[in-house]
């Protein structure tokens, strides 16, 4: 085995003494961090590196801190209006999972990289910490990669805000095939539509 392999089967034991000892110190050292903060390298290698990082110019690795648990609806002073079943603030669940929103968030503050992928790192009771990796368009070396220049295309401008990322396909249910995912593609509300939708022929 490479050691890479090795450094898996320590990630898959979290619950082992030493791994438990580390993610201790990881989450004390991360909560006195910025929210969103530039790796030097990758925590993960091995992680990083099967979610497709190169350990070359243009590709970097940020460390984002989300916080756990459901959403507040966005009211202002926690006013709702409306009818009395729509009152609700709290208790309501994100759509997407919080890897999503931690590539959203870093995506948002990085607007010339790209979102390529993302992996979990830590957590405690209040924080999520997720490692965004990113690649430079506009770099030499990307543009020059036949492997990864794909990413340069127009159509790749924030594919996390728009649920392209792998995290974003797994949340819209697009990782699933075969019976019973008829109703998730192309999206939940497309078949919605199609399937609520009445059609009738201009002569009949």
């Amino acid at each position: 085995m490479g050691a890479y392999k090795y450094v898996q089967e320590l990630w898959r034991k979290k619950q082992s003494e030493a791994m438990h000892y580390i993610a201790r110190l990881r989450t004390w050292e991360f909560r006195q961090l910025a929210v969103l903060k530039r790796c030097p390298s990758p925590t993960r290698p091995e992680k990083a590196h099967r979610l497709g990082y190169k350990a070359k110019p243009g590709f970097v690795v940020y460390r984002v801190r989300v916080r756990r648990g459901g959403r507040k609806r966005p009211f202002f002073h926690g006013i709702s209006y409306g009818k009395p079943r729509n009152i609700g603030v709290t208790g309501y669940k994100h759509k997407a999972s919080l890897r999503v929103h931690a590539e959203q968030k870093a995506g948002r503050r990085l607007g010339s990289l790209r979102v390529l992928n993302s992996y979990w790192v830590a957590q405690d009771g209040s924080y999520k910490w997720y490692e965004i990796i990113l690649v430079d368009p506009m770099h030499p070396a990307i543009r020059d990669d036949p492997h990864i220049n794909w990413i340069c295309n127009g159509v790749h401008k924030h594919r996390e805000l728009r649920g392209l990322t792998s995290a974003g396909r797994k949340s819209r249910g697009l990782h699933k095939k075969g019976i019973g995912t008829m109703k998730l593609r192309p999206s939940r509300y497309s078949a919605w539509k199609r399937n609520h939708t009445r059609t009738l022929k201009r002569f009949r």
